[in-house]
C-alpha cells in the first residue's frame, strides 16, 4: 500500500508548519488547492452543503483573477481561504524575492493569513520569511486525486483508511484531478461521516 504521509524528518524540518491539529478529537480538515476552477469547484461545494462540511481552500490567485464569479461561490458558501500563491510556483529552484513577491500580490486577491506551497516544496530561507506573516499549512493525508496513475478508488481507499481526528487532507478542485475527485470526495464525505467525525475549516488567529 502506498505511504503518502510526510516523512518523519521533513516534519521535524519545517516544525513551525501545521501538519494537523492533535488535540482536535471529532474533527478532520479537508483542503481543496488549485482553484477556483469552473464546474469543479461549484460541484465540490455542493458536495460540502450536503454533509453540512466547511472546508478550506488554497486558492491560486490567478485562478481567482480569471474566476471571481467562481471564487465568490466559496466566500458566500463560509469556507476558509488559504493563500496557494499566484502562478502555482515551486519554492525549490526560484529566486526567494521572487518566490515571496508571487505569495504577496496572491495575498491581495485572497486576504488570508494561511499558506500552503505549491507541491509542498519550499526552502528553509523561505520558510523563515513567510512564516511571521502566514500559518503555514501542510498535510497529514494526501489523496493523489491529481495522478493519473492513481484510480478514483484508490484515492478514496487511501484517504478513508488515515484520516483520523485532526487530520489535514487534500484534495484539488482543479481539472486535472476532476476524475478521481468526483468518485472519492462524496464517497469520503460518507464515510467519514457515518464515523461520526465533523468537517472544519481551518481557522487561526
Amino acid at each position: 500500500m502506498i505511504n503518502l504521509s510526510p516523512p518523519r524528518f521533513f516534519q521535524r524540518f519545517f516544525r513551525n508548519a501545521i501538519w494537523n491539529f492533535p488535540s482536535e478529537k471529532e474533527g478532520v480538515f479537508l483542503t481543496f488547492d488549485d482553484g477556483p476552477t469552473p464546474g469543479v469547484t461549484p460541484w465540490v461545494l455542493e458536495q460540502l452543503r450536503k454533509h453540512n462540511a466547511k472546508a478550506t481552500f488554497f486558492c491560486l490567485a490567478k485562478n481567482i483573477e480569471m474566476h471571481p464569479e467562481v471564487f465568490e461561490m466559496i466566500v458566500a458558501d463560509g469556507h476558509a481561504l488559504g493563500n496557494h500563491s499566484y502562478s502555482h510556483i515551486k519554492g525549490w529552484g526560484t529566486d526567494t524575492t521572487q518566490y515571496v513577491q508571487d505569495i504577496i500580490y496572491a495575498n491581495s486577491f485572497i486576504n488570508s493569513n494561511l499558506y500552503r506551497p505549491p507541491y509542498g516544496r519550499i526552502t528553509p530561507k523561505q520558510f523563515k520569511l513567510l512564516k511571521s506573516q502566514y500559518k503555514i499549512i501542510l498535510w497529514d493525508v494526501l489523496s493523489m486525486d491529481y495522478s493519473r496513475r492513481v484510480s478514483p478508488k484508490k484515492v478514496y481507499q487511501y484517504v478513508v483508511r488515515n484520516a483520523k481526528p485532526g487530520s489535514i487532507i487534500v484534495f484539488h478542485d482543479s481539472l486535472k484531478a476532476e476524475r478521481n475527485l468526483r468518485y472519492a470526495l462524496p464517497r469520503v464525505l460518507d464515510n467519514l461521516s457515518s464515523k461520526g467525525l465533523t468537517f472544519k475549516s481551518i481557522n487561526i488567529p
